[in-house]
């Protein structure tokens, strides 16, 4: 049995007549005869009465004809969802993102996304730029926003886009003498104890805050190591030292923290959209132009 006989006997039914259903489908009468009289005989039974005016589905042809159309039907939006897949407009992505990226990168991102995509499931993870990078080489992501570009043991299997930079900032606990300085000279913080990003984690960032500070010829005195900045902030309010971090800290809001620029101003940190190398499923493309056009935006 193939399609093609499905469709015959479709087409027959619904033109009750041999000869305009032969003309439907573009055949002659008689192959189309002998099609759904080869039919009848591998299904064992006989589908359609034979009368002088026409013909008319039994009762076993109605059963058979019930499920032909669900048959072809299923095949239809089996051919649509494989257009729609391959054109990106369906699937799933799985994207990482730092909570600062959420707060600053990813929301016209997003946004813009569900906008062309609606039927792309997004499952988004927040998790630090070291986790992302092994779920990124392990496939379990697809994409993620990390802090600096991919490290040089990952560059061989990752690509990345630059998203953006953001300056540093020191989060100074109430009470502090600096709290009501308009910036802290980076020379001030000789001597303080530090609350930095934890190299585990963020290693870019953490590397970061080291050489701002030795560049200002201070050696840090590392008091706490957080692993993500509400963690930093947190520390900061406890009044267990200053923490150097991102501006987008700006955008939590902690209380007993005051965010203050640093002077010089640094270069900052660089956020990175990282994916791996070798051919990019549609919908992932989908979603590398959407950051280009935002980007570029």
């Amino acid at each position: 049995m193939e399609l093609r006989h499905l469709r015959y006997a479709l087409v027959l039914s619904e033109h009750a007549h041999f000869g305009r259903a032969a003309a439907a489908l573009g055949i002659r009468q008689p192959p189309l005869s002998q099609q759904i009289k080869a039919l009848e005989t591998e299904l064992g039974v006989r589908l359609f009465d034979r009368t002088g005016h026409g013909v008319r589905p039994t009762a076993a042809g109605e059963a058979f004809l019930a499920r032909a159309r669900q048959v072809l039907d299923h095949l239809d939006l089996a051919v649509r969802d494989a257009a729609d897949a391959g054109r990106g407009e369906t699937g799933s992505l799985a994207i990482g993102f730092l909570g600062t990226a959420l707060a600053a990168v990813l929301p016209e991102v997003l946004t813009a996304f569900r906008t062309r995509r609606p039927q792309v499931r997004l499952e988004l993870r927040e998790l630090p730029s070291a986790r992302q990078i092994e779920a990124l080489l392990d496939g379990s992501l697809d994409a993620g926003v990390i802090c600096g570009p991919p490290p040089a043991a990952a560059r061989r299997r990752l690509s990345s886009l630059p998203l953006g930079r953001e300056t540093l900032v020191a989060a100074v606990p109430s009470g502090h003498p600096l709290t009501g300085a308009a910036s802290v000279p980076v020379r001030a913080l000789d001597g303080e104890p530090l609350i930095l990003s934890s190299r585990q984690a963020e290693p870019a960032a953490a590397d970061v805050a080291l050489a701002v500070c030795r560049a200002a010829g201070v050696e840090p005195r590392i008091a706490h190591e957080a692993h993500n900045l509400h963690t930093l902030l947190g520390l900061a309010a406890c009044g267990l030292g200053i923490g150097i971090g991102p501006a987008g800290m700006r955008r939590f809001r902690h209380v007993g923290v005051t965010l203050l620029p640093l002077e010089p101003a640094a270069a900052g940190l660089e956020f990175h959209l990282a994916h791996r190398f070798g051919p990019v499923p549609s919908a992932l493309g989908a979603f590398l132009r959407t950051v280009r056009q935002v980007h570029r935006g």
